[in-house]
């Protein structure tokens, strides 16, 4: 039977039960919110908007001619992508949930789609663009050639040349005007001049034309692209994001509020039986405190880590920086020190044939010949060593010949080193834009110069040298750069037999015209029969700086690599295995150099 006082005390236990749950209910609300959650997608939208402005810098990169490719106008929309799907799911909003959070996201969304849009015909026009100018110099050549009778028009397509490379810097209407007015008095009198004058006339006349053209597209797509409207839509969900943790953080306060109220109450209610409870409460008390503590502490740290975030950065961009200066300098002194070698050998064989020249025996027979100048007649007549000196004077002669033509062969050997270093360190300074020298080659004379230039160190470790080379006619190709990877390759294949002790050293060197699916490509195959080249290794001896010798550096292939990929061609290893042999394959596209010519 129940008594009054347990009646209350039940329903004491009732209320405290009901006050509990609902206490429990108000702090869970208090814990609803994720401040974390919100300065991720903050962190987030800085990003965007720091990738849109890099790729509107990249853009204008290329517009001037700073990057040889559009990788970096790829990367960034990779990353944009990613980041844009991050923000989607961590702000827990779908397309077509009808928030405004949502239509915000969509619209960022279509923003970049327009952008990639935008940069794709930029990508188009800014080629078409780039591509004429870089023809309209060796169209001009073309137009001085062919027009030995015509200096005026010479002279009048050159000023055309200065003024369309004026205009690519800051043109205007007006400027173009000019311009074609220009190119209408160059057109005037053609029936005058011969057929060869006309058509390198039409066709420098057609890529100015297509430069005036297509730098007021890619003007004009510079301006779309930087009024695409992708950092106004960033600040739209910065500021609804911002508005719902104002409202979150509010509503929070309310049930913080609540939830003191009813831990006084129920406190009031369990003292006497729970005093660990109003404990409880404070340390509740102690935790929400510094909770606040800690939301009011994030935002600096967060401003804090983002200036901290940017100092690495501008550490990282000054040590690549550097670190491509050092890569540069070292696939120099690597690409001169295998000339160098070359240098040195020449030198050698004409210091050599110097101290062994036949010129005292001219100096001792001059002698003989004063000793006996009052009775040189008679002397050369009766006298024995008289009757030989004709005839050693004929053999001599015959043999200072052959000493000078040999010195000669020599010096002109030393003299093609000497230049190809200049030209090695001018093809480096050039990488910073300038154009490349292409001019017809005939492959067959280029592999025969890379192994003069090697030729002193293959008959010191006694090389055989085995020449595959089918009849192919003369390409335009860019001797130097070619002649840079062909010396690497032989230098490299004859170090890769160092090793090979009691065996045959070999190299053959096969040159062929192949035809493939991209066309048709011009392939020279240099093959050893060294110490061969682990599996794991045949992409990674391409890297700069890696090396499987003792005493390599890691330069030369990274280099070749570098100067193939520059001609639009490629260059791969393959071998069998350790002690198999090595072979490597340049492969140069042939449609491409004759584009280029």
């Amino acid at each position: 039977m129940t008594t009054p006082n347990t009646r209350s005390h039940f329903a004491i236990a009732g209320l405290a039960v009901l006050l509990a749950a609902v206490l429990a209910f108000l702090f869970t609300k208090t814990q609803g919110y994720d401040e974390s959650a919100y300065f991720e997608n903050v962190a987030r939208l800085r990003q965007i908007k720091q990738l849109d402005a890099h790729w509107e810098l990249e853009a204008l990169k290329s517009r001037i001619g700073i990057n040889a490719h559009y990788d970096p106008l790829v990367d960034p929309l990779l990353d944009l992508r990613q980041l844009q799907a991050q923000l989607g799911g961590a702000a827990g909003r779908k397309p077509g949930d009808g928030s405004l959070l949502a239509k915000s996201i969509a619209d960022l969304d279509q923003a970049i789609q327009q952008k990639t849009g935008l940069i794709e015909r930029f990508k188009s026009h800014n080629s078409v663009l780039r591509n004429s100018l870089a023809f309209l110099p060796a169209a001009v050549d073309d137009i001085r050639l062919s027009a030995s009778q015509g200096p005026q028009r010479v002279a009048g397509a050159n000023e055309v040349l200065l003024d369309v490379l004026m205009f690519n810097q800051d043109g205007d209407n007006e400027m173009a005007a000019e311009i074609e007015n220009k190119l209408g008095r160059l057109l005037a009198g053609r029936q005058q001049t011969a057929a060869a004058v006309d058509d390198s006339l039409d066709l420098f006349v057609a890529h100015v034309r297509t430069v005036l053209r297509e730098h007021k597209v890619v003007g004009g797509l510079l301006v779309r692209l930087a009024a695409v409207p992708v950092a106004a839509r960033v600040d739209d969900i910065d500021r609804q994001l911002a508005e719902e943790r104002l409202a979150a953080a509010a509503e929070a306060e309310h049930y913080r509020q609540y939830l003191l109220a009813f831990s006084v109450l129920l406190t009031a209610l369990l003292v006497y039986a729970a005093f660990s409870l109003i404990r409880s409460h404070a340390a509740i008390k102690r935790v929400n405190q510094q909770l606040q503590e800690a939301n009011e502490t994030l935002e600096e740290r967060v401003q804090q880590r983002t200036k901290e975030l940017r100092a690495a950065q501008d550490d990282l961009l000054a040590s690549a920086r550097q670190a491509g200066m050092a890569e540069i300098a070292t696939n120099v002194l690597h690409n001169v020190g295998n000339v160098l070698n070359s240098v040195n050998v020449s030198a050698g064989v004409v210091s050599q044939q110097v101290r062994a020249s036949k010129a005292a025996g001219l100096t001792r027979a001059v002698q003989m010949i004063n000793e006996h100048a009052a009775d040189l007649g008679d002397f050369l007549s009766h006298d024995e060593k008289g009757k030989q000196l004709p005839g050693y004077l004929g053999k001599l002669a015959e043999a200072l010949a052959a000493e000078q033509t040999n010195i000669l062969g020599e010096l002109g050997q030393l003299t093609k080193s000497v230049d190809h270093i200049k030209d090695i360190v001018a093809t480096q300074q050039s990488y910073a834009g300038a154009s490349r020298l292409v001019e017809p080659v005939q492959i067959r004379d280029l592999v025969d110069d890379a192994l003069r230039m090697n030729a002193g160190s293959l008959m010191r470790h006694e090389v055989s040298v085995v020449k595959e080379i089918a009849e192919v006619p003369a390409l335009p190709l860019d001797r130097h750069r070619v002649l840079q990877i062909l010396v690497n390759l032989i230098s490299n294949a004859k170090q890769a037999m160092d090793a090979m002790a009691g065996q045959q050293h070999r190299i053959t060197l096969r040159v062929h015209v192949a035809d493939g699916q991209a066309g048709r490509s011009l392939r020279i195959c240099v093959a050893d029969e060294g110490d061969g080249i682990a599996p794991e290794n045949l992409t990674r001896i391409f890297t700069h700086g890696f090396t499987t010798r003792q005493n390599g550096h890691g330069f030369g292939l990274h280099s070749c690599i570098l100067a193939a990929q520059e001609m639009g061609g490629t260059l791969c290893a393959h071998s069998d295995g350790i002690g198999r042999g090595a072979s490597f394959t340049l492969s140069l596209p042939i449609k491409a150099a004759e584009a280029m010519a």
